[in-house]
């Protein structure tokens, strides 16, 4: 759940990409990085931190040129050093570098191919660089001085032929222009557009449409499963379908939560999706309870929102802000241990009594993943006065890690894999527990882009679309993940930056 961006400009593209950054910064808080391209000089600033805190006037004033790559990371295995914050960069050939948002299923497979016979040594752990790589030896191979376009769209096509699971990248080309490509699932999410000035034409990518709105770029379109769109430094854009065989398989749960409600991905307003997960969450309280008692339904916020705000208009039930939230506080279930998000939920939300005291309350969220959250927070409803707490679910339950970028917990950590309804209900302390059926969530999205006939769905089905996740692989991946493995890391992070700090 990274955010790239990169911009092609008639003008200095520094403060552009910083602006769209800060907008895309809910899909990353980790680290923050820009890469600008002068001629042939290149231009780097990157670090931990939000976009904020990362670039100063400083560094800003030292990213000179009209081309460049952004990135907003959070690690999807928990690994917070600042060697991992994005662009990387290559020097052969050309000058390339790269951002990235996804994750490799075959990197380690890679990794030790591009050593043994790409020659090419990689420095970090992150899947990103090994992308990067591959991407380069693949324009190597064409054996030119100088490229052109059909170089470019050559390489991403061996960039499918090699890796597998979900990517959307950027990579900026020294002195040539930018290459944006998705995988052939499409899987996460990738747009462009233009905004016409008058010294000329600009060309945007990102991952979300509205970092172009911000600033006021025109939504041209999805990059599409496998394709490639060059934007070129001397002006002007081609595409191109790299995969052999594509098909259209976004993730859905950026709909369910990762994107701003403001986004169109894939040609699907996020904000009417969510609206009618609320209409579909609606019919199924009618169908379990049509004799209900709710006297009042209550976002936990802010993702869930649009959806409780529908079903609360549906039902023909109050609707009211039970909650208020510090909105300094990072999301918990990326949090690096249980205890720090724990502790983070009371620092997250505080409880208007009045609007609980009394009542029969159905609290509504986008979807449980630890239920550590949910858990905490019926609690706080129960000890702000409320005689019945109700908890809603815009998401069916969510079983299954996610192996394409977002850093869900392990099965095992997440509360629903191996528990039925009733047994969820009960965990987290609710007296009623509706979930979105499956169907109706994909219904619910799928309205908006009838050509889209499959959606990613595996936390919720454990069916991974790329047909290539095998059991030693979800074993590897829960390794990492698991709270003690980050603990270990974060822990050996803090001796590194106290190390650093006594030197």
């Amino acid at each position: 759940m990274c955010g790239i961006v990169g911009i092609v400009s008639v003008g200095a593209v520094n403060q552009s990409i910083y602006d769209a950054l800060t907008v895309l910064q809910h899909r990353g808080q980790d680290a923050a990085g820009i890469m600008t391209c002068d001629g042939d000089q290149l231009c780097l600033r990157k670090d931990n931190g939000l976009v904020r805190d990362v670039f100063h006037t400083r560094h800003m004033l030292r990213l000179h040129g009209t081309m460049g790559i952004g990135h907003v990371r959070y690690p999807t295995a928990g690994c917070a050093s600042s060697a991992e914050a994005q662009p990387f960069y290559v020097n052969s050939p050309y000058g390339i570098s790269l951002a990235h948002n996804g994750n490799l299923v075959n990197a380690e497979e890679l990794k030790q191919n591009l050593y043994r016979e790409d020659l090419r040594h990689i420095n970090t752990d992150s899947d990103s660089e090994v992308l990067l790589n591959i991407f380069a030896h693949e324009l190597q191979r064409r054996g030119k001085l100088e490229i052109d376009e059909e170089d470019v769209f050559a390489a991403v096509a061996g960039v499918h032929r090699r890796c597998r699971g979900a990517y959307a990248a950027v990579a900026m080309i020294t002195g040539f222009g930018i290459v944006a490509f998705r995988d052939p699932c499409g899987v996460r999410p990738l747009v462009y557009g233009k905004r016409e000035t008058g010294e000329g034409t600009e060309y945007m990518v990102a991952s979300e449409s509205v970092a172009m709105d911000t600033l006021d770029f025109e939504l041209i379109a999805d990059v599409g499963p496998g394709e490639a769109v060059l934007l070129r430094m001397t002006g002007g854009m081609a595409k191109r379908q790299c995969a052999d065989k594509p098909r259209y398989a976004p993730c859905i749960f950026e709909h369910v939560y990762l994107a701003r409600p403001d986004s169109i991905i894939d040609n699907i307003s996020v904000y009417k999706a969510r609206l009618r997960m609320g209409d579909m969450l609606a019919e199924k309280l009618r169908r379990e309870r049509p004799e209900h008692d709710i006297d009042v339904i209550i976002p936990i916020p802010d993702t869930s929102r649009t959806a409780a705000l529908q079903l609360a208009n549906n039902l023909g039930v109050k609707y009211r802000e039970g909650f208020i939230k510090n909105r300094y506080i990072g999301r918990t279930f990326i949090m690096p241990g249980q205890q720090e998000r724990k502790k983070s939920v009371r620092q997250k939300l505080n409880a208007i009594e009045l609007e609980f005291k009394d009542k029969n309350v159905m609290l509504v969220d986008d979807s449980i993943v630890r239920g550590t959250t949910s858990q905490q927070i019926i609690q706080m409803a129960r000890e702000a006065g409320a005689k019945k707490v109700y908890f809603a679910s815009a998401a069916p339950p969510v079983r299954y890690p996610n192996v394409y970028g977002i850093d869900m917990p392990t099965k095992d950590e997440l509360i629903a894999h191996g528990r039925s309804v009733e047994d969820i209900a009960e965990a987290i302390g609710a007296d009623w527990l509706v979930f979105q059926d499956l169907d109706d969530l994909v219904n619910a999205v799928r309205r908006g882009n009838r050509n889209i006939t499959e959606f990613d769905c595996s936390v919720f089905t454990g069916e991974y679309v790329t047909g290539d996740v095998t059991v030693s692989y979800l074993d590897h991946l829960e390794s990492l993940r698991n709270d003690s493995a980050k603990e270990k890391r974060r822990a050996s992070d803090d001796e590194v930056i106290e190390m650093h700090n006594n030197a």
